[in-house]
């Protein structure tokens, strides 16, 4: 099984095992159809990346969170780590460096890293033009409240108190980029 076919596939169970399905038949690597998700038109500003949010907490009874991010300019969120969630990332477009418990990464379109709760990790745009990365929580816990709050108010983003109140922890800067 080539990379592609491995990461959609995977891509599949982790959306199947979400939303409480069976990800392949027995004995078959096929996935069964999952219903889709309705796409809800909540786009969020947050000054260089306007998430997209794809699977919202509630569609999966807090299983899954899902947001496409759409970079506009280089950069990308402080270091932090999330307690209670696994955060994967898929590049679609674009150059990105992901920093995952101090090992850094290279990502271009169709590479994918898990950052598994309580390692720091941090992720950065790093392309010319525009990128496009696919970002999943697993469970979701209160990332998605995070994102409407950060994207709706001024507050700076690297605020301690905010991040503790979604059950992160901030540990740091974003990324030099």
């Amino acid at each position: 099984m080539d990379r592609r076919s491995f990461l959609s596939l995977s891509a599949a169970t982790v959306a199947a095992s979400a939303l409480g399905q069976s990800p392949a038949v027995s004995g078959s690597t096929t996935p069964q159809s999952v219903p889709p998700v309705p796409a809800t038109g909540e786009i969020h500003t947050m000054g260089i990346d306007s998430p997209d949010f794809k699977v919202l907490t509630r569609d999966s009874r807090g299983n899954l969170f899902m947001a496409e991010h759409r970079n506009r300019q280089r950069g990308g969120p402080p270091l932090h780590m999330h307690p209670h969630q696994d955060e994967t990332f898929c590049v679609l477009e674009g150059e990105y460096i992901a920093e995952v418990g101090g090992k850094r990464f290279n990502l271009r379109p169709g590479d994918t890293v898990l950052a598994p709760r309580n390692v720091p990790h941090a992720w950065a745009f790093v392309g010319n033009g525009t990128g496009k990365l696919i970002v999943a929580f697993t469970p979701a816990g209160k990332i998605e409240a995070f994102l409407s709050k950060i994207s709706a108010t001024p507050v700076p983003l690297q605020d301690p108190a905010r991040f503790r109140n979604h059950d992160m922890v901030l540990l740091g800067p974003p990324l030099a980029v």
